[in-house]
Order: C-alpha cells, then structure tokens, then sequence
C-alpha cells in the first residue's frame, strides 16, 4: 500500500516562496495520479495540482504561472514549488494520489498524506 509522507511548510510573507515535498513508499499502482490539494481556513477542499503517471501536469486557475509540481520518480518523490505566495494560499496542504485523473479531482484519492501548514502574510 503507497503511504505518502509531506514536509516544507511554513510561514512566508506575501510574494515568498515555499517548496514542499512529498516522499512516496510502498506500492505505488501503475497510472497513478498524484497531485497537492488543500484545505482552507473556511474547510474548503481544493485540488491545487495535479501531475499524471506521463509527467503531464495541471494546476487550478488562482495558481497557473506561480506553482510547478513536479516528481522525481528516482526517489520517489513529489514536489510543489510554490512561488508569489498569495494570502489567500493559506491552507493545509496535503499530497495525495489517485486511480486516474477523473478521481483526483473529484476528490477520491486512495492516499494523502498528514498535512503541512503554509500560512502567507500580507
């Protein structure tokens, strides 16, 4: 069973930068979709990115042009940089993997992590 494990959050202020990582152990399914998604301080869950077993990504509109994720499949690991960090980026950021694309932003996963807070300042 894949267990994802996620690090690198933080408090910035407004226009910083974060990068946070996700590091992936277990058995990891074949055309997986793995992608961050987050909690907000209202607890609305939004997915933020999303990236397929082909390396395509794709990324909500209010994040297109400031974060990039990314995997280095190598050491099994899963990336969003997240840059001009905005107030309103504030949430619980979790890594989370999905059977295919339609589940992960449905918001079925099979797997997220813990959670890791980022909390932007204006």
């Amino acid at each position: 069973q894949m267990q994802l494990m996620d690090s690198g959050g933080g408090s910035v202020q407004a226009g910083g930068s974060l990068r946070l990582s996700c590091a992936i152990s277990g058995s990891i399914p074949s055309n997986y979709y793995m992608g961050w998604v987050r909690l907000t301080p209202g607890n609305e869950s939004e997915w933020v990115a999303g990236i397929d077993s082909d390396g395509y990504a794709a990324y909500r509109d209010s994040v297109k042009g400031r974060f990039t994720i990314s995997k280095d499949n190598t050491k099994g690991s899963l990336y969003l940089q997240a840059d001009s960090l905005k107030p309103e980026d504030t949430a619980v950021y979790y890594c989370a993997a999905a059977d295919d694309g339609i589940n992960f932003f449905g918001g079925w996963y099979t797997t997220q992590s813990q959670g890791t807070q980022v909390t932007v300042s204006s």
